[in-house]
């Protein structure tokens, strides 16, 4: 199984459209624009065909996290909440 295919795969398991996957790329600093975006998805005998590297999927896993939980919380920012609360 290719990058290209978990990719295709995630898109569809959680209904996502192009412009929310270019989202969650910008949440993490990664831009692609959508006509990259739409050649990642193309058949791999298609002449716009492009191989999604290592470091696009790790880069949109690392946004779908962001995307679905939020930002990762800084634990001295947690660590004041919890003095305050006392």
């Amino acid at each position: 199984m290719t990058n290209n295919d978990i990719l295709k795969k995630l898109r569809v398991a959680l209904h996502l459209r192009n412009d929310e996957i270019i989202e969650i790329l910008k949440l993490v600093d990664f831009k692609i624009s959508a006509s990259e975006l739409g050649a990642l998805f193309r058949s791999e005998d298609h002449e716009k065909y492009m191989e999604c590297g290592d470091q696009f999927l790790r880069n949109f896993l690392n946004g779908l996290i962001i995307y679905k939980r939020g930002p990762l919380k800084d634990k001295k920012d947690e660590e004041k909440k919890n003095e305050e609360k006392k």
